[in-house]
């Protein structure tokens, strides 16, 4: 199993914006959560960028997991990176 680390940029006014998706986002969050996928995820605290720990068998479920979002699918995420991350410590 490999660690995954996300970085991705929220749009303008997202706190407004993200309302309507807030929920079913969170939700889905949950699940990846209880099935051991996502270790955390949340916005800075400018709510600008939002950073994620995932766990996976490769990157591919990660961008799967990011790209069915309702932030991703709705334009609250407008663009994001994934990284292998090695954890150190």
């Amino acid at each position: 199993m490999a660690k995954y680390i996300l970085f991705g940029s929220y749009c303008d006014n997202a706190l407004e914006k993200r309302t309507p998706y807030r929920q079913a986002h969170l939700e889905g969050l949950g699940k990846q959560k209880e099935q051991g996928i996502l270790v955390t995820l949340g916005p800075t605290k400018d709510n600008s960028k939002v950073f994620g720990i995932y766990e996976a068998e490769n990157e591919a479920i990660v961008k799967n997991l990011v790209e069915s979002d309702p932030y991703w699918q709705n334009n609250i995420w407008t663009d994001y990176e994934i990284k292998e991350w090695i954890q150190a410590f």
